[in-house]
């Protein structure tokens, strides 16, 4: 192991000085709570991290890291399975300060600092009616999400986070700040819609919002057993549904919920998820096929957009490992195959085994954008969660085997910000292989020095 990096105690102290917010090194106060992410299997130890209060503070950090030559990772929500925003014996940008959401009601846009959650964000849009596609956990972070694409329950009506995405400001490698958006530098725009957080530190986003006057759910419980038909029905619903619906198919422990009977608390059960942009009548009437299979729950009400954000928040402390195979058809085999593997969850444990209906906007959206995955009309998502060390080498098998169970039906393109560290090829069909080679060019030109790479990386490489 190599020894610690040594700082100066003078570019320290200038780093302090020059900086609205705070510069916390291993022994202050407040080290490890600001050290510590959203995966508990992350235990990383930086040399320094910069809780910056405006752009300003970014640059500096910036700045401070490229000259005492650390390693640079930088932290809006933390989210990141593979821990990408903390970096053992290096700097962290740490944007949490930078959190702010304001709503432009007449432009029908929110800018949201690089440091914003999506609770953030929903919370400052709801007062006005208003909504644009976040995250399925109001815990994640703005920035990531949708520089790295955007999935969530509202993407079949309003598309993908980063279609959304209006304008976005950042610092480069060498501390300048730089705007993003269809006139200003359009090829950096461009590469901003799925490539992540390659080119730069995003201080802020501005991002297009869609009136959202009521939004409601279908929430059916079922014994595993009845999952194969429960599959079945939920896969023809989504067939014709209209792009008001979203949703998913969600293996997991029975949570010790008011609504939830106890008899059934801790067992594994199968809900049915229709969430639905407009009001309850409307998702009753689409979610037929599924209450005529007699759920052992049903749980169908009109629901604040912002609170459902919340509704499956996973708490922080647990280990972390997902993956993701994104699906160009799902036939019974696939839903046997599916089902099958979600009966031997590991137990006891808060995992998650997912599936999400694509479609709608997000199949109907641009094309142009690095995201090959969007076309795809399903996607398995294996999100495991558990408490213990001593688990980790059974629950991580356990997802390698939710992917080789789909890859039959996989169209070999995957949404990065459901992945860790899986490899260098995984990333380039992430992005698709022409759109790595145009991504590598921005990135040459933003990041020559790959200063960025704590992320799903491209390497810098001139065009040709």
């Amino acid at each position: 192991m190599a020894p610690p990096h040594t700082v100066p105690e003078a570019a320290l102290t200038a780093l302090r000085a020059d900086l609205a917010g705070e510069v916390l090194v291993p022994g202050d106060p407040g080290y490890d709570e600001a050290r510590t992410v959203h995966n508990a299997m992350i235990d990383r130890r930086p040399a320094v991290i910069a809780q910056c209060a405006n752009p300003s503070d970014v640059s500096h950090a910036v700045l401070f890291g490229r000259a005492t030559e650390l390693p640079i990772a930088v932290r809006g929500g933390g989210h990141s399975v593979a821990g990408a925003s903390v970096a053992d014996d290096g700097l962290v940008v740490d944007l949490r300060r930078m959190h702010a959401a304001t709503v432009d009601r007449e432009e029908m846009t929110v800018r949201v600092g690089g440091g914003a959650t999506m609770s953030h964000l929903d919370r400052a849009a709801q007062p006005f009616g208003l909504a644009t596609t976040g995250g399925r956990a109001s815990t994640t972070g703005v920035g990531g999400f949708t520089l790295g694409g955007g999935s969530g329950w509202l993407e079949r009506k309003f598309g993908l986070a980063c279609d959304n995405l209006v304008a976005a400001e950042l610092v480069t490698a060498e501390g300048k700040h730089v705007v993003a958006s269809e006139r200003e530098n359009p090829e950096l725009f461009w590469a901003l819609h799925g490539g992540g957080g390659n080119f730069g530190v995003a201080t802020s986003l501005t991002l297009r919002l869609h009136a959202l006057p009521a939004m409601s759910m279908a929430m059916l419980f079922y014994r595993p057993e009845a999952a194969p038909e429960v599959g079945r029905a939920f896969r023809d619903v989504f067939a014709t549904a209209p792009a008001e619906a979203g949703g998913g198919m969600i293996y997991f422990p029975a949570p010790p919920e008011p609504f939830i009977p106890e008899h059934l608390v801790g067992t594994l059960v199968c809900a049915a998820l229709i969430t639905y942009a407009g009001p309850v009548d409307e998702v009753h009437e689409l979610a037929a096929p599924l209450l005529a299979l007699r759920p052992e729950v049903e749980l169908v009400t009109d629901i604040p957009y912002a609170d459902l954000q919340c509704m499956i928040d996973d708490p922080p402390g647990l280990r972390n490992y997902w993956s993701a195979e994104y699906l160009g058809e799902f036939p019974d085999e696939a839903v046997d195959a599916f089902c099958s593997r979600a009966a031997r969850i590991p137990m006891p444990t808060a995992t998650q085994h997912v599936l999400f209906p694509m479609g709608g906007a997000v199949a109907a959206g641009p094309t142009g954008y690095p995201l090959p995955w969007r076309t795809a009309p399903w996607a398995v998502h294996p999100f495991a969660t558990w408490e213990k060390p001593e688990d980790d080498d059974r629950v991580v098998a356990w997802v390698r085997d939710v992917r080789a169970d789909a890859r039959p039906w996989s169209i070999d393109a995957v949404y990065l910000n459901f992945i860790g560290a899986e490899g260098d090829q995984r990333v380039v069909s992430g992005f698709g292989a022409e759109n790595y080679r145009r991504l590598a060019a921005v990135k040459a030109a933003y990041d020559p020095d790959n200063v960025f790479r704590f992320n799903h990386n491209i390497t810098p490489a001139a065009a040709a």
